[in-house]
């Protein structure tokens, strides 16, 4: 059975992003990104080609998310 979703909702499946625009969107250095990836703190990316590499639109914007959470939380 398909997913469902509120009437309110346009459900938009994930894009792929690539490195440039993973870093406009986190605001983190190339390096850095890598770096958490390899400490497991960060998605990682889905391989295209034998070179190429993207990650999830949504599992971007979800750490993006758990960050805002961490910071929200820690104000109070």
């Amino acid at each position: 059975m398909p997913a469902t979703h509120p009437p309110h909702e346009v459900y938009a499946p994930p894009r792929l992003l690539r490195l440039p625009e993973v870093i406009r969107s986190t605001g983190l250095a190339r390096s850095s990104i890598y770096d958490l990836i390899r400490e497991g703190r960060f998605p990682a990316p889905v391989p295209l080609t034998a070179t190429a590499r993207a990650w999830r639109s949504d599992e971007i914007e979800t750490w993006i998310s758990e960050r805002c959470a961490e910071r929200d939380g820690a104000q109070q």
